[in-house]
């Protein structure tokens, strides 16, 4: 098997062509750590728009901000990487603390493989028996791999239990607790999590470690439904300790933490009573490597506590004026193709024009077509054809599936690395 950093090394040999988008065409042929060792700058050294930006600077303040939050509140954190897929970050992650990486689906977690992550919390019930096969096959390979995923139903266990058969190391599994009635996954009452844990018990490949959920889920999400229910998820931890059900464990998983309400999981976490081992307090937050300038910018748990400082949006998406129409209305060449819109419309910030940079005043994204982002402007806009606007995005889940290299940019402009994704 390749090692992690042998893997990572191998991203900077891979040559540049037509696959990435926005990159210079007279760059061909190059090799990303050959492009990268150019430093060149993103405004005047070949580079086409649209191109998406990643700010060297805010993705270093991000990356410190929610290091330095975690050992402050004594949590263990495993920020969720299906935000990024990106395992230059995952690496940056660790190296800033991370307990390990939280995933999603089965491929997922072979990409984290193959670059080297040791830990990985699969944040879903995983049922797929080829998948299933693949993990014992690499749990008896390594070790030091650890994995543990979500169970929420007695027929999943029972799915996996007989895919897993003859597997020499158990599978670690924490029981969901869902969020309330009509949330999405998870098991709904503390009945029904007990007959899953009975579930595992009796299979001879899982192993219970904990309790898990995503606070997110909540319906009607506010402070008090979000902390009433990261209660009763403790309340379910120690339930099933004082039952027995952890005996025999290191320690106890209890996790939970998107990144919207981090500051509620650290708080109720904080209050953990004492069980028969030492309880893992896993955070899973990933949005903020990147941040936005939407969806979590107005729900990031740093608007509620100012005192624990403040995330930075870290990506820009540099789009190009084609058309100017009418006094109140501009095309760019940037549309769903390459700005996330799955809950806002992106956000003008910026005006360049002959290497001079203003605020986007009086221009307004209205819209988004496949390859065409519609601008509304008033009578303070200055806007001509041939600018470039920097766009803001909201939701950063769905930024980085669209562009699989992205440019990681210092304030002036230099380009100094590129962030490979796999989606």
């Amino acid at each position: 098997m390749v090692s992690g950093t042998e893997a990572l090394a191998r991203l900077a040999e891979e040559r540049v062509d037509h696959r990435f988008k926005g990159l210079p065409p007279d760059a061909e042929g190059l090799t990303v750590g050959e492009l990268a060792a150019q430093r060149r700058n993103l405004f005047t050294d070949g580079f086409t728009t649209p191109v998406l930006a990643l700010s060297a600077e805010r993705l270093e303040h991000n990356l410190e901000l929610m290091e330095r939050y975690a050992a402050r509140h004594g949590l263990a954190f495993a920020p969720h990487g299906k935000t990024s897929m990106a395992p230059q970050l995952f690496q940056r992650q660790i190296e800033r603390g991370a307990w390990g990486i939280t995933l999603a689906v089965p491929h997922q977690v072979r990409v984290a493989r193959a670059y080297g992550i040791r830990r990985i919390f699969l944040a879903n019930e995983l049922v797929d028996a080829a998948a299933l096969r693949w993990i014992a096959a690499d749990l008896d390979a390594d070790p030091d791999f650890r994995f543990v995923c979500y169970v929420d139903s007695v027929r999943g266990v029972e799915l996996m239990d007989a895919a897993l058969a003859g597997a020499s190391r158990p599978v670690d599994v924490v029981v969901e607790l869902a969020a309330g009635e009509g949330a999405r996954t998870g098991v709904r009452t503390e009945a029904e999590c007990a007959a899953v844990a009975d579930a595992v018990a009796d299979a001879r490949s899982l192993r219970l470690a904990g309790v898990a959920g995503y606070e997110g889920e909540v319906p009607q999400a506010d402070p008090e439904r979000v902390r009433a229910w990261l209660r009763r998820l403790v309340a379910l931890a120690a339930g099933f300790d004082k039952a027995g059900r952890f005996a025999g464990l290191d320690e106890i998983v209890v996790s939970a933490g998107g990144s919207a309400w981090f500051d509620a999981v650290a708080d109720v976490f904080a209050g953990i009573p004492e069980l028969s081992a030492p309880v893992l307090k896993l955070l899973r937050s990933g949005a903020y490597v990147s941040h936005d300038d939407g969806h979590y910018r107005k729900l990031t748990p740093f608007n509620r506590v100012p005192e624990e400082g403040a995330l930075e949006p870290a990506f820009r998406l540099w789009t190009q004026v084609v058309s100017r129409p009418s006094a109140e209305q501009a095309f760019t060449n940037a549309g769903k193709r390459d700005a996330a819109y799955d809950l806002d419309l992106p956000f003008a910030q910026v005006v360049r024009r002959e290497g001079s940079e203003r605020p986007a005043t009086g221009i307004s994204v209205t819209g988004l077509s496949d390859q065409h982002a519609w601008l509304r402007t008033t009578g303070e806009a200055d806007l001509a054809v041939g600018d470039w606007v920097g766009l803001g995005l909201s939701h950063p889940c769905t930024s980085f599936d669209k562009w699989v290299l992205i440019p990681v940019v210092e304030a002036d402009g230099t380009v100094t690395d590129y962030v490979r994704t796999f989606f």
